[in-house]
């Protein structure tokens, strides 16, 4: 018997398709949006052949100010009450701030934080009027430190965060309940995507499953805020002692792409 229905965000590949696979194992019908829609198709026909769930795909590029809105329009077009939403979709940029496409820059705002502003707002009301629902909000362990060379992606990441711990306390007592997800370095496409040449040890990096196992356990518990792995805990912690200025020049040393201009003084 279905528990629900998910609507999954940057369900192509990644945490998003994690999230579907394991929410898709719980009993729950998922609703699949990212741009690939044959990737979709892919983890659609997947899905079907390992649970008994209806699993829809909607092919939308979330970048677009407009898709938002037609994703929901489809969704209720079909009939469709979102019990979850999980807003994953995003991307980051790697380089020189002064040198990067502002078009590209731009993009990324539109789909980090416009599209997840929009997907909340639109799925919110119902979950409110039905007194249930879980929203998790794909957020970073850069949503606390301001990221040099990925600068714009922080910054969008620092925005979830504050926005979704102000939806969880403003949604406190209505049933509905919201989890902003902070992982650090996870094995996706996402350093292939932003080109990133990451400083980063191999070893800190954690599985797509595990982060999303921990993910919809917090979220079915009511946390607000989730960090998962031990390292990345104790990075978080540490930033409430050190200067951000030194959180900066940390971050940057980690994230300096090749041919950046060299700081003097």
């Amino acid at each position: 018997m279905s528990q629900g229905t998910a609507l999954i965000t940057g369900a192509s590949s990644g945490i998003g398709a994690e999230f579907a696979r394991q929410l898709a194992r719980d009993g729950m019908n998922v609703v699949l949006v990212a741009r690939r829609a044959d990737r979709l198709e892919e983890i659609r026909k997947e899905i079907e052949s390992e649970a008994s769930v209806g699993c829809r795909v909607i092919a939308k590029d979330l970048s677009r100010p407009e898709a938002p809105l037609e994703v929901w329009q489809d969704v209720q077009i079909h009939g469709i009450t979102v019990d979850w939403l999980v807003n994953n979709a995003g991307f980051g940029t790697n380089g020189f701030f002064a040198s990067l496409p502002l078009a590209r820059e731009i993009e990324e705002i539109q789909l980090n934080v416009a599209a997840l502003v929009a997907l909340t707002r639109l799925c919110l009301p119902g979950m409110v009027e039905r007194r249930s629902g879980h929203i998790v909000n794909l957020g970073s362990v850069g949503s606390w430190v301001p990221t040099p060379y990925m600068a714009t992606y922080s910054a969008t990441k620092a925005f979830v965060l504050s926005f979704s711990e102000a939806l969880a306390a403003e949604l406190a007592g209505t049933g509905v309940r919201v989890l902003a997800l902070c992982p650090g370095a996870t094995k996706t496409e996402f350093q292939q995507v932003a080109g990133v040449r990451e400083n980063v040890p191999k070893f800190t990096y954690m599985s797509a499953k595990a982060v999303v196992r921990q993910a919809i356990a917090a979220a079915k518990s009511g946390k607000r805020t989730l960090v998962p792995g031990w390292m990345n805990k104790a990075l978080i912690g540490s930033t409430r002692l050190t200067p951000r200025s030194v959180l900066a020049r940390v971050a940057g040393s980690m994230f300096t792409p090749k041919g950046a201009p060299s700081r003097r003084g």
